[in-house]
């Protein structure tokens, strides 16, 4: 039963990005600007095979929220796909979405947690909720596959129908922690 109950719980951990995938199509979401991210590396892969959306590569995570803002003004909705370590990249460009009320959807690999080898990493992971909330973007976090697709669709809810900045944190238990070997 045990193993059953692992094979189970294995398939639904890699489905989560297509969970995300299915809610960010019925949301209408046209623009998905990421930064290339291992935790993100399915969702990215799966919005660059689909035609109505459109995959936008980035050099910085601040690019993304003037992108997204702009495709806002223009009628389009939009996510951006990012690493914790990004937010800390973002703080001063979050000001725009911030008085521009753009109607927003970030998803958030987590960094700096569970299992994180890597201390560059921590400082940032630790504050990352802290700083979205101190620019009033509001901040939902899942750390089980179980129930990526109820608290996306929240923050696809309140990003797109209530017109809220809305992040989405994904834990590093959910997305595994990484590991480098020699």
């Amino acid at each position: 039963m045990t193993a059953v109950l692992d094979r189970a719980e294995a398939r639904s951990a890699e489905a989560w990005p297509d969970a995300i995938f299915d809610i960010l199509k019925r949301a209408d979401v046209r623009q998905v600007a990421y930064v290339p991210d291992g935790g993100h590396a399915r969702l990215i892969r799966a919005v660059q095979a689909e035609p109505s959306m459109k995959a936008i590569a980035l050099t910085t995570e601040e690019e993304g929220l003037a992108l997204l803002t702009g495709a806002s003004l223009g009628g389009e909705r939009g996510v951006l796909l990012m690493q914790s370590s990004g937010v800390g990249n973002c703080i001063n460009m979050l000001s725009l979405v911030k008085l521009t009320r753009t109607p927003i959807l970030i998803l958030v690999t987590m960094r700096g947690e569970f299992g994180e080898f890597n201390p560059w990493q921590v400082p940032m992971g630790s504050t990352t909720q802290a700083a979205l909330a101190l620019m009033d973007i509001q901040v939902l976090r899942t750390s089980s596959a179980a129930e990526v697709p109820e608290v996306v669709q929240a923050g696809a809810n309140m990003a797109f129908a209530g017109g809220t900045a809305t992040a989405v944190l994904l834990s590093q238990r959910l997305i595994g922690a990484k590991v480098f070997s020699k």
